[in-house]
């Protein structure tokens, strides 16, 4: 058995390069020749001899070094490594110093931020920055109480923004998961107020699917007497039904006019950021009413990047407000936006043209083509497609000539 004054004078022979004073169960001192001592303990695990590192003497004198290794040892009893159980309680000792919610918040966002598309990253950092933390980000996340974090959403439900609500719910729920993991909280207090919230139900985007009721929007659209590429913008967004943000976004480099081809980026659709840099391309077939509407704005907005420029800067494309507002102009505002041509076309090209639901689908972009799988994978219907939206922009036509529309109905 050591004691203290034993520990302090001992030192380690010329002759050898350190000596170790045992103790007891597993216990011993390690002096090395340069005079530096260390407490070791001792154990088989699994008929492997292992050791735990206990600090340095005089720093871990040799009664915290004898508790030390007890609490190893009732660790070794129940089943568990001692040096693991080290490292956890180290692990859990750093989390302390850095638990308040706007720390893990940060910790979570720069964890996930890689694998985000960067709309995603900004809307989930607006949700904390905006309506989480000037109210509870710098206290320690683990002494947050459920109905404090309830608080906090209700007055963001107060603002008449349930969707933002229910969003900046989850937002906290991933906040917490990771507080969770990382040992900041020894719970998810979001679930507790999950019932607490106020329903939100999502509503689709306004969107004329009535045949009659779409040959009058497509009239009143033939009739505008705003901008041309306005105008041309909303017979366009008729025709091919593409994501506004696509659409407004078209550059004349990504138009193959003689092809008569559309390819938008994979980095321009919406898709999670490992679909976007593994996916395919999304390729648009182009009508020959699309194609003279291109060639006639190619003589006014040809010569920049943007088929849609914007009004006040040409060097960034058209906002998405500017077809809404046209929409509204002609008597639509409520009734029908510019998102709502997707539904339009998804809709009447099922019911009235009989064309197979999987390739209207493709046209919405709705299944993105991963590598390897979009290598070989031939379900992008492109044939089908195109054939498709040439009947469709004839169906349009017609709808919008009052001509018949029987010779295009098709048996499914």
């Amino acid at each position: 058995m050591l004691t203290p004054l034993k520990c302090t004078q001992s030192t380690c022979p010329d002759s050898k390069k350190l000596i170790r004073l045992w103790d007891g169960q597993g216990l011993y001192l390690e002096v090395s020749a340069g005079g530096s001592k260390r407490w070791f303990y001792r154990f088989k695990l699994d008929k492997t001899e292992k050791r735990l590192a206990m600090g340095s003497f005089p720093d871990v004198s040799l009664a915290k070094a004898r508790s030390a290794r007890d609490k190893a040892r009732i660790s070794k009893s129940e089943g568990l490594n001692p040096i693991e159980a080290k490292k956890k309680k180290k692990l859990i000792g750093s989390s302390i110093t850095n638990n308040t919610l706007l720390l893990c918040a940060e910790e979570w966002l720069d964890n996930h931020k890689e694998n985000w598309s960067e709309s995603h990253y900004k809307r989930e950092r607006r949700n904390i920055e905006k309506d989480l933390a000037p109210f509870l980000g710098q206290r320690d996340i683990a002494s947050i109480e459920p109905v404090e974090l309830l608080n906090v959403i209700r007055k963001v439900e107060a603002r008449g923004a349930l969707d933002v609500a229910h969003r900046v719910h989850l937002t906290a729920h991933s906040i917490w998961a990771y507080a969770v993991a990382t040992s900041r909280a020894n719970r998810d207090i979001t679930v507790d107020i999950k019932k607490a919230l106020k329903p939100h139900m999502r509503r689709n985007y306004p969107a004329i699917v009535d045949e009659a009721e779409f040959a009058q929007l497509l009239k009143a659209m033939s009739s505008y007497s705003g901008g041309v590429v306005v105008k041309a913008g909303l017979k366009l967004a008729a025709i091919l039904f593409q994501r506004p943000g696509n659409l407004r976004a078209m550059r004349w480099a990504d138009l193959d006019l003689k092809q008569g081809l559309w390819t938008i980026p994979s980095m321009d659709m919406k898709r999670l950021k490992k679909e976007k840099i593994n996916g395919q391309p999304h390729v648009v077939p182009l009508p020959r009413q699309a194609l003279r509407l291109l060639n006639e704005l190619s003589q006014i907005t040809g010569n920049g990047e943007y088929v849609f420029p914007g009004l006040r800067d040409r060097k960034k494309s058209m906002s998405e407000g500017a077809l809404n507002a046209a929409l509204a102009s002609l008597g639509y505002k409520g009734k029908h936006v510019w998102h709502g041509f997707r539904a339009s076309g998804r809709t009447l090209i099922r019911q009235s043209l009989k064309y197979d639901p999987d390739v209207i689908e493709t046209q919405l972009a709705h299944k993105g083509q991963i590598t390897h799988g979009g290598a070989y994978d031939r379900t992008t219907f492109i044939d089908e497609r195109t054939k498709m939206l040439q009947d469709w922009a004839d169906y349009i036509d017609q709808l919008t000539f009052n001509k018949p529309v029987e010779h295009l109905k098709r048996v499914a």
